[in-house]
């Protein structure tokens, strides 16, 4: 049995279809179980749980050979604060599939994860890797990149494709990897099924690296529109990183990382060295943003 904490989110189900569709037995943990649902017809079991409900940890834990957690709570505020799911509440689940025998736990970490980052998410996400690596667990750390489906659709595209506009954050001008769920997805199975890639680190990511700019004028090239691009300078949003942070910590280090110079940390990846290792056909963005292009026109009406 494989448990899946974090089986709704983009790379949560991606990774929950590959393994059913191998024909291996998945739980997933769903603080709401009807965001489930779907899986559940796909044939896992679903199960309640909150990773700042320590008790519902031991008991999705129960039974389970292999535990992925790729759950987060990057926008999350009050008891879902970044620090009570990212950091205590997987301390938890790391203590729990220990004391339940589980023997072996994949974690999703962040590229760049370090202790000495500008931004409190990557460091929260060291902290959790160097507490798993102590804990005596056999393990596998992922540190993949931006996904596509959030950092390049969610928050620039679809609203080109909406309303031919979009907004960034800071110039766009700094270069950034993106890399689509799916892919990871591919990785995370490698994990959970093969031993090859236990207690290891492996930083995975897309084909490419593109600016945020280039992001809004491929989703503009293949729509067939010129987007109207609006930029929040990043003195700006520095200053709406102080205002927020009483109220909205998650968009506070959002803000923040686009208030800092584009030299401050590292966010492109080449991924020449670990196609050679592991020779897994990679989406491109082009790739990506036409098909989203392509389900844009089948939901206009004829």
């Amino acid at each position: 049995m494989i448990l899946i904490v974090g089986a709704t989110g983009f790379l949560g189900r991606e990774t929950a279809g590959l393994l059913l569709a191998k024909g291996e037995k998945v739980r997933v943990m769903a603080r709401t179980l009807s965001k489930a649902d779907d899986l559940k017809q796909a044939g896992a079991e679903v199960v309640q749980g909150d990773l700042i409900d320590h008790a519902s940890l031991t008991r999705a834990c129960q039974g389970v050979k292999c535990v992925f957690a790729t759950a987060h709570s990057l926008l999350g505020r009050g008891k879902y604060h970044s620090k009570h799911v990212d950091g205590e509440g997987h301390r938890a689940l790391i203590d729990a599939a220990k004391k339940a025998g589980v023997d072996h736990f994949v974690y999703v970490s962040i590229l760049g994860a370090a202790p000495d980052h500008p931004i409190s998410l990557w460091r929260r996400k060291h902290q959790i890797e160097d507490y798993l690596k102590a804990s005596g667990l056999s393990y596998t750390i992922l540190r993949p990149p931006a996904f596509m489906e959030q950092h390049a659709h969610l928050f620039n595209g679809k609203a080109i494709l909406e309303s031919g506009k979009t907004s960034i954050l800071g110039t766009g001008a700094k270069p950034r990897n993106f890399m689509a769920a799916r892919d990871v997805a591919q990785f995370a199975v490698i994990a959970l099924t093969d031993s090859k890639m236990r207690n290891q680190i492996l930083e995975v990511g897309g084909p490419q690296n593109f600016t945020n700019n280039q992001v809004a004028e491929l989703y503009g090239k293949l729509a067939g529109v010129t987007p109207k691009v609006s930029h929040m300078p990043p003195p700006i949003a520095g200053l709406m990183s102080i205002l927020l942070k009483p109220f909205a910590p998650g968009v506070s280090m959002i803000m923040h990382g686009a208030s800092l110079p584009d030299d401050a940390f590292d966010e492109t990846f080449d991924a020449a060295a670990l196609l050679k290792e592991y020779p897994i056909k990679l989406t491109t963005l082009e790739e990506f943003v036409r098909e989203r292009v392509a389900e844009m026109k089948e939901q206009v009406p004829a």
